[in-house]
């Protein structure tokens, strides 16, 4: 009988050990997007390609016309919006079954998109029109119209960041043209205008008080958002493309189309005195790259090259790990937000938010393999206690036998 409970508790005992290290080695790959473990480049062989992340390769495709451009993730991952300028028009598809949800017909051969941060609306524009046009996410119908009077070449979306602000505070929309930002509440209201030396083309604002922004010519420049003045010029002498930033870091990825790099900025203000000496570093790339999209946990990037590559960065371990053939001439990549940040089927009319602590999925099952393996650990260090008191008690002096 001893040896059967000794054998049982030693069983339990290596079942405990062996949750707990099942335990510890679940570690997901979540991608930055609403749709979890999916990234989508836009301007690929037949339109926009899925990349599956965890398999490190294309898994689905989604045929669209039009040459697309850029390419947005709904907050909950179940719509991706496409800007077609070749067709003039912005398409809402979804993600799963790749069908039509609506069209936006649009002037100036739309090939910008940016949401407002609650996901509620979608701005487009182009090169080919000087407005900016609100739309709504769902239908699809124009809400609103900026007037720029340029050119449209970037778009982003910023809380405000005055001394005053509220969280009923409007947003702003920085609208890059060419020659200068354009810079309004999203109400219509204007703020002002920045004229920014060698044409402004991209924009990249993380969360903070600086706005980062290429030029035509061949330069990044850094914008107070309070004061709306030029900080200083970061970079001078490449061709960049979209960037995008890392949320744990601050750091801001900048993909240089002519030297075949992505370089590396620290994060500026404008109270930091002495600007940082930029790059802070440089990766270099096999072919040009085109953009360039970070997860939200900081963990990963995706690089769109020139030459139908996709390439996985390791960001804290500086280097890649993957290269995902995708086809075509990719101009576009996009994760969007994980977990998602809003429920992929919401009651009609009522949206479902699920609260900034909620951790992620592999984060519960990590909870739970580790509660488990406690209790059975202690259910193990119970039964192993009581074989002992037993085996002390057979083994108490006898009087021995005559």
């Amino acid at each position: 009988m001893s040896l059967i409970r000794q054998k049982k508790s030693r069983q339990l005992l290596c079942l405990s050990l062996l949750l707990c290290a099942i335990g510890f080695s679940i570690s997901p790959i979540y991608a930055d997007g609403g749709a979890p473990q999916l990234a989508y480049v836009a301007g690929t062989t037949r339109g926009v390609s899925i990349i599956d992340i965890a398999q490190r390769r294309v898994t689905g495709t989604i045929t669209v016309a039009g040459h697309p451009q850029t390419v947005l993730l709904s907050l909950d991952g179940s719509t991706l919006y496409v800007s077609q300028p070749a067709l003039g028009q912005v398409v809402a598809i979804n993600a799963r079954s790749g069908k039509t949800l609506c069209v936006a017909h649009l002037p100036g051969q739309p090939s910008l998109l940016a949401f407002s941060l609650d996901g509620t609306v979608l701005y487009a524009a182009g090169q080919g029109d000087s407005n900016v046009r609100a739309l709504n996410p769902t239908t699809c119908a124009v809400q609103r119209i900026f007037q720029t009077h340029e050119p449209v070449y970037g778009l982003a979306v910023t809380a405000s960041t005055a001394v005053n602000a509220t969280p009923s505070t409007p947003e702003q929309l920085w609208i890059t043209g060419s020659t200068m930002l354009t810079v309004f509440e999203v109400d219509g209201h204007l703020l002002g205008t920045v004229p920014i030396a060698g044409g402004p083309q991209y924009i990249c604002i993380p969360g903070g008080f600086t706005a980062y922004v290429t030029t035509r010519q061949g330069t990044v420049v850094a914008v107070d958002l309070n004061t709306r003045h030029i900080i200083g010029t970061l970079l001078s002498g490449g061709q960049f493309g979209p960037m995008d930033y890392n949320a744990i870091t601050g750091e801001v990825y900048v993909p240089d189309r002519l030297h075949n790099q992505l370089d590396v900025l620290v994060p500026v203000t404008a109270d930091a005195g002495t600007l940082p000496k930029e790059p802070v570093r440089t990766l270099h790339m096999s072919s040009s790259p085109q953009s360039i999209a970070i997860t939200s946990d900081g963990l990963w990037g995706f690089v769109a090259l020139a030459n139908g590559q996709v390439l996985m960065l390791d960001l804290p371990g500086r280097k890649d790990v993957a290269s995902i053939t995708v086809g075509g001439v990719p101009q576009f990549i996009i994760t969007g937000l994980y977990p998602p940040a809003v429920s992929a089927t919401p009651a009609p009319q009522k949206t479902a938010t699920l609260p900034a602590s909620m951790p992620p999925v592999g984060t519960l099952l990590l909870i739970i393999a580790i509660i488990l393996a406690t209790l059975l650990a202690a259910i193990s260090w119970f039964l192993w206690r009581r074989y002992q008191m037993w085996l002390t008690g057979q083994r108490s002096p006898r009087k021995p036998l005559k």
